[in-house]
């Protein structure tokens, strides 16, 4: 594949950065990722894929939009309210890059459709909001040997995962969070409250960190959190030991 002049004047700024050049752009181009989620981790994660010029965007949401997520959703805006997220993040994408291609995936994902909803891609960028979601999504990505950028977010904190369980050294999400899940009675985002511009940061780092798996620049990040605290300015990581016993990806 050769990049156009057209690519190469969009581009330019990334392909002066050594650690990318044309060959990482190319791989950009080529490359199909899959977003779970168009909400606040999912709408700067999308703005920034497309801006960087990925080959493909697949987006998984089954929402609307509503009042409440334009504080933090910066995909939307008041004239879209009550229309589907993957219809208006689609135009979103149309207007920021129209080389990249962009299916919207109106379903929820579960265990069971996983595999086909997320498909034939390279990587998958999870920013959904529920521990049954991000365990089905996790552990197809453990399955089909795909590399996995998961961020979470609630009040002023936010993290970022990149995991890829199949190898032999390195932990899945499951390892992580073992069997989590949603209690009927847990906090919401709407009880709890989380502040908008955090979105925005977890959302552009989960995008870098896709980039980073698909050009493969800087020291390679699987196995590791970074947990990022809003109040006190502080980032803080943690290495994730793979799991022997975990059903995803252990050895017993």
């Amino acid at each position: 594949m050769t990049l156009t002049d057209e690519q190469l004047d969009r581009y330019a700024r990334h392909i002066v950065l050594k650690e990318i050049g044309g060959a990482g752009q190319v791989k950009l181009a080529r490359a199909q990722v899959a977003v779970i989620g168009a909400g606040g981790i999912g709408c700067p994660a999308i703005q920034y894929l497309a801006a960087a010029g990925i080959g493909g965007l697949r987006v998984i949401d089954d929402d609307a939009v509503s009042l409440s997520n334009l504080q933090r959703q910066t995909l939307f805006g008041t004239g879209d309210i009550g229309r589907p997220k993957v219809e208006v993040a689609g135009e979103a994408v149309a207007r920021l890059n129209p080389a990249v291609g962009f299916a919207g995936v109106a379903e929820r994902l579960t265990a069971a459709n996983a595999g086909a909803l997320i498909g034939d891609v390279d990587l998958v960028l999870d920013g959904c909001d529920n521990f049954a979601t991000r365990l089905a999504v996790a552990d197809h990505c453990t399955r089909a040997r795909l590399p996995l950028v998961s961020g979470a977010l609630g009040q002023f904190q936010g993290q970022i995962g990149t995991f890829r369980g199949w190898e032999a050294d390195q932990p899945c999400y499951r390892c992580f969070v073992g069997d989590a899940f949603d209690a009927d009675d847990c906090d919401t985002c709407a009880e709890q409250g989380v502040l908008g511009a955090m979105a925005g940061l977890v959302g552009s780092w989960a995008a870098m960190e896709a980039v980073r798996a698909i050009t493969g620049f800087g020291p390679d990040p699987a196995g590791k959190v970074h947990v990022f605290d809003g109040i006190t300015a502080t980032l803080r990581t943690i290495r994730i030991p793979k799991e022997p016993t975990c059903k995803a990806c252990g050895s017993r």
